[in-house]
């Protein structure tokens, strides 16, 4: 199972998933920090990945997992996206609007210190430049309708019930365009939901991999 962060995240968006998961399937990071496509993203994640696997992100690695099943189809045995929208209207415009979007999470008032340091943490760690490749490769991403319509393995979508960036009805409408894709709302929750609720995203993960 390759995971892929949220922008201005690493691998600890997932810790928690990595080590709960780790009896039933084999977790990998996906690297979204040297390039500044979605397109790029997901040739550099496919290099790395092995001959099948499932592929879980969450919002700018839920863009790029969909990237990654429209150029590889036959390699994605399933696909979960977290905070991931359908539309591209209403997108930020410039990287000064989408920086300010992408650290909506931190200030999240949901955000209790014992998540909201952790958060910051790895904004800390993945560093301005990256996090500005990232808002670039975010605004320049092409209409993703060819890759949903690349979808067709079990798909899990899901988002927080207070998330501000990925609202739950743009969460839903994605679902939507994914046959038999399943929909869960989670309660009290931002957009970072593998941190935020850990314990619900890896019981949705796990019943995903063994649905």
């Amino acid at each position: 199972m390759i995971l892929l962060p949220a922008m201005g995240c690493d691998g600890q968006l997932w810790a928690r998933q990595v080590v709960a998961l780790s009896d039933t399937t084999h977790p990998m990071l996906g690297d979204l920090t040297v390039d500044d496509t979605l397109e790029t993203m997901a040739t550099r994640v496919l290099a790395h990945a092995p001959p099948r696997f499932a592929i879980a992100g969450v919002s700018l690695g839920g863009y790029v997992a969909l990237e990654v099943i429209r150029q590889a189809p036959e390699r994605v045995e399933r696909i979960a996206l977290f905070g991931t929208r359908a539309s591209m209207q209403m997108r930020p415009r410039t990287v000064a609007e989408q920086g300010m979007l992408a650290t909506a999470p931190h200030a999240d008032p949901l955000l209790t210190p014992i998540v909201s340091g952790p958060v910051q943490a790895m904004a800390e760690r993945v560093g301005a430049a990256v996090f500005e490749r990232q808002q670039r490769a975010l605004l320049a991403r092409p209409d993703i309708t060819p890759a949903i319509e690349a979808v067709h393995v079990p798909a899990l979508v899901a988002v927080g019930d207070r998330d501000r960036i990925c609202l739950p009805a743009d969460a839903r409408a994605l679902s939507l365009q994914i046959p038999n894709a399943r929909f869960h709302e989670i309660r009290n929750c931002g957009h970072l939901a593998p941190i935020e609720r850990p314990g619900e995203v890896t019981m949705l993960l796990r019943e995903w991999l063994h649905g």
